[in-house]
């Protein structure tokens, strides 16, 4: 990623529908609010945080290992956002769990307890909404082992 501004425009498309324009040559995105306010045509505004944590961690990841020449892939990432209501009685994103998941076993990769020090460091969306959102990361091998 590089520094910058970066612009994503919104139109609303009708009730709670807008389409995300992030710029040229990316696709459009269209979100919605869930039923009763929307109709679910569309992710989250939720939905579009936890994917943007989710997608970010393994991004950080990927680099972090491909650094050292090493292939991880397919990495599978889920993301649980807890929603709840806060002190004022306001509804908010109160955590996330972040699990993700190797595509090789971690006898296959080398350097990588170096790798899972250091990796979240590196994840800019992860990193900026932490101070406000608690973020639970965890990464487990393609055989199910937990490693962080």
């Amino acid at each position: 990623m590089s520094e910058g501004a970066i612009s994503v425009r919104l139109v609303q498309a009708q009730d709670y529908q807008f389409d995300l324009d992030f710029g040229a040559g990316v696709p459009a995105l269209r979100a919605d609010e869930p039923p009763p306010l929307g109709q679910g045509t569309g992710p989250s505004p939720v939905q579009l945080l936890a994917g943007a944590v989710g997608n970010c961690l393994s991004a950080s990841l990927l680099f972090a290992l491909r650094k050292f020449k090493q292939a991880p892939e397919p990495i599978h990432t889920e993301v649980t956002a807890e929603v709840g209501r806060n002190a004022d009685g306001r509804l908010r994103v109160l955590g996330m769990q972040v699990t993700l998941t190797l595509g090789v076993p971690a006898a296959q990769l080398q350097h990588l307890d170096r790798v899972l020090g250091g990796f979240e460091a590196y994840c800019t969306v992860t990193q900026s909404v932490s101070g406000a959102i608690p973020v639970a990361v965890s990464v487990r091998d393609a055989q199910g082992v937990l490693l962080k």
